[in-house]
């Protein structure tokens, strides 16, 4: 079962959160027909996106993070909420490239690194928060954390990894975020990038029958964590009847009678899951009456 944890070290110079993720990204797999690069992309953008959305603060808050580097796979978007729920998709999701030379998966090359991410972090307010940085490596994880350092002045330490099995199906997914606290020392700075620096890959860690607490004990080795809470994740796209005859009422009376005079009917499907809904053409001229 997928979850996601937070914690804190007992000094509380700095809180963590952490994720496996396999389950979601092997639903959006399956949803979107994914290659395997683009499986390791979205499933890393979905990965850290549960935990950027564990962040928000209120249950109605939504987080939005849109990536474009310029390169083949074009936009990864995922929305994700504090409870644990994610939806996502890539605009291109049979694009795979050339691996690297250690025989690794090339998100860089997929994602590119000629655009920017976006966040858009929706609290309740008149006007969401929109934030933007640069793309400088299409790694996804790297990229997040700039985004943090350089528009919430937050300095974080993200790590997110997808193995996938060579019938395409995901082997394993998960990450880690990391985020110093005001009191954090030098001392404890040093010893945090120590620890870094001699991690292993993250995919490595959660390619194991370990579970996240065992995880995070191995990896702060050197460190007295605190487990603060404990959620569920899940792939989850909200997308229904309602919403979709909502999309078909924007269009407007005109282009609807349009439609039902050239075409019949119509066939809408949803980015984020893929589900289709069709509309034939007496449904079409219901909806016509009630606007």
């Amino acid at each position: 079962m997928d979850y996601m944890i937070r914690g804190i070290d007992e000094d509380k110079t700095f809180r963590i959160f952490a994720v496996k993720s396999t389950d979601v990204v092997e639903e959006a797999r399956k949803n979107h027909h994914t290659s395997k690069t683009a499986s390791a992309a979205l499933g890393r953008t979905l990965t850290v996106g549960l935990m950027m959305g564990y962040m928000m603060k209120n249950d109605d808050d939504k987080l939005t993070v849109k990536i474009n580097g310029g390169g083949p796979l074009g936009t990864i978007l995922i929305t994700s909420d504090n409870k644990g729920n994610i939806k996502g998709y890539v605009d291109h999701p049979e694009v795979d490239v050339k691996r690297k030379e250690n025989g690794k998966l090339d998100v860089g090359a997929a994602v590119g690194i000629n655009g920017k991410i976006t966040v858009i972090k929706d609290i309740g307010l008149k006007d969401p928060y929109v934030g933007t940085s640069d793309i400088v490596t299409g790694e996804i994880a790297e990229d997040l954390a700039l985004y943090y350092f350089l528009s919430e002045q937050t300095s974080s330490a993200i790590a997110a990894g997808v193995l996938v099995n060579a019938d395409e199906s995901i082997k394993s997914a998960g990450g880690l975020i990391v985020q110093p606290l005001p009191d954090i020392s030098e001392e404890g700075i040093k010893k945090l990038e120590s620890m870094f620096a001699n991690m292993k890959s993250i995919s490595e860690y959660f390619d194991s029958e370990n579970d996240i607490e065992e995880i995070v004990k191995e990896i702060f080795l050197d460190f007295n964590i605190k487990i603060t809470e404990k959620i569920p994740v899940q792939f989850k796209c909200d997308c229904s009847d309602e919403r979709i005859e909502g999309v078909l009422i924007s269009l407007g009376k005109d282009e609807l009678e349009k439609i039902i005079k050239e075409d019949k009917g119509a066939e809408i499907t949803c980015n984020f899951c893929n589900k289709k809904y069709k509309y034939d053409e007496e449904e079409l001229k219901n909806i016509v009456k009630t606007m």
